[in-house]
C-alpha cells in the first residue's frame, strides 16, 4: 500500500477551522504509522497553514471554486500524482457529485461528515464523530459505503494523546476559566464572554481567552482585557490547548470540535451555538449532562451568561458529574481506530 494521504479541506472566517484541525489529527495518526499527508486547500489562515507545515504536512493551494467539478478534477490529479492510498474530504461543499468523481477515478475516499449534508454518499468510508451520529442520517449511499459513527471515532490531535488516564481535581469553588470560541468567531461573541467574566462574583477569578488564528477582532479583545478588574490573559494561535484545559476549572466554548477536546479533558463547560451545524452537538452534550447549553449566542444576554457562570463556578457536584460523563464519552483513541480502518 502507498503511504500517502491526500486531504481536501478548507478553513476561513466563515467556515471556521474545525474541518482542518480534525483532519490534522487524522494526519498525525497516519504519520505515526509511517505515512505522510498532503493538504489540498483553497482557503486557510496563514497561521494555520504554518501549523500544518510545522507538523511535517505538505500544503498545496488550489485555484478553484470549492466543491466544483474543477475542484474534484484537480484533487483527482493530485491524488494520482502522489499515488495516494486515500483521499479525505471534509467540508459541506463536497457533495454527491464530488464523491462520485473521485470514485470514478478509482480513488479510495473517506468523507468526514457532520449531519448527512450530501444527497448521496459514494465514499468508501463516512466518518461522523458526533454524539448524535446515526445510520438514519445516510439513507442514500452505495452498498460498499461503510459508516464510522459516534464519539469512539472522535479525532483528537496528538497533543491530547498523552493525557489519557489523567485525573482532574474538582475544586469546591471554580476560579479558573478558559474561553475558546472557535478559530474565527466573526460575530465577536468572545467580547460578550469577557464582559460577563468582568462581573463574576468570585474572588481570585482568573481567565485565559483563546482567540483563534482567524479571529478578526483581536485588537478589540486586547483593549477589553487590558481594562479588566480581574486577571484575563488573551492568547492567539495556541498549540498547548491540553495544558490550558488541564489548568482551567470551567470552560466557555462554541459548540464545535473543541467540545470533544473539553469532554476528553473532563472540563465542565458552558457551550454557545455559533453556527447552525453546532445545534445538534450542543443539544446532545446537554442531554448527556456533559455541558451546559445556552443555545444561540445572539439570544443569550450578558446577564444570562453572567448568571450561568456564577452558578457553575459554585456548583461542585454538577461540575464533577460533567467531568466524569465527558471523560466517559471521549477516550482519545479515535484517530487510532480510524487509521486502523484505513489500513484494513
Amino acid at each position: 500500500m502507498d503511504d500517502a494521504l491526500l486531504i481536501r479541506a478548507d478553513a476561513s472566517a466563515q467556515i471556521g477551522t474545525g474541518h482542518v484541525m480534525r483532519c490534522l489529527a487524522l494526519a498525525q495518526a497516519w504519520q505515526e504509522t509511517g505515512g505522510y499527508s498532503t493538504f489540498a486547500i483553497v482557503a486557510m489562515a496563514p497561521a494555520l497553514e504554518d501549523r500544518l507545515k510545522s507538523e511535517g504536512m505538505a500544503v498545496l493551494h488550489l485555484a478553484v471554486e470549492p466543491g466544483s467539478s474543477e475542484d474534484a478534477a484537480q484533487t483527482v490529479s493530485l491524488a494520482q500524482q502522489s499515488r495516494a492510498a486515500w483521499v479525505v474530504v471534509d467540508g459541506y461543499h463536497f457533495g454527491a457529485a464530488y464523491q462520485c468523481a473521485l470514485k470514478a477515478a478509482g480513488l479510495r475516499v473517506l468523507s468526514i461528515d457532520d449531519y448527512g449534508h450530501a444527497r448521496h454518499y459514494a465514499a468508501d468510508l463516512v466518518l461522523n464523530q458526533n454524539i448524535y451520529a446515526d445510520e438514519s442520517l445516510y439513507p442514500s449511499r452505495e452498498p460498499y459505503t461503510r459508516l464510522l459513527l459516534g464519539t469512539r471515532y472522535v479525532l483528537l490531535r496528538r497533543e491530547f494523546w498523552r493525557w489519557r488516564g489523567w485525573q482532574r481535581e474538582i475544586p469546591e469553588i471554580a476560579r479558573k476559566v478558559l474561553v475558546t470560541l472557535g478559530g474565527s468567531d466573526p460575530d465577536n461573541v468572545t467580547l460578550k464572554v469577557i464582559q460577563a467574566l468582568q462581573q463574576v462574583s468570585v474572588e481570585g477569578l482568573e481567565a485565559v481567552v483563546v482567540a483563534g488564528g482567524g479571529n478578526p477582532h483581536f485588537e478589540t479583545l486586547q483593549s477589553a482585557v487590558r481594562h479588566s478588574p480581574c486577571v484575563i490573559r488573551l492568547e492567539s494561535n495556541v498549540t498547548h490547548m491540553p495544558e490550558l484545559m488541564a489548568w482551567a476549572d470551567v470552560a466557555v466554548s462554541a459548540g464545535g470540535s473543541t467540545c470533544w477536546e473539553l469532554a476528553f479533558m473532563g472540563l465542565p463547560s458552558i457551550v454557545l451555538v455559533l453556527a447552525g451545524n453546532q445545534c445538534p452537538i450542543v443539544e446532545g452534550l446537554a442531554a448527556a449532562s456533559v455541558a451546559c447549553s445556552l443555545g444561540w449566542h445572539d439570544q443569550v444576554t450578558l446577564q444570562t451568561l453572567l448568571d450561568s457562570l456564577n452558578d457553575l463556578l459554585h456548583m461542585t457536584g454538577i461540575r464533577a458529574r460533567m467531568s466524569e460523563f465527558g471523560k466517559n464519552l471521549v477516550d482519545a483513541y479515535g484517530c487510532r481506530r480510524v487509521a486502523g480502518v484505513l489500513f484494513d
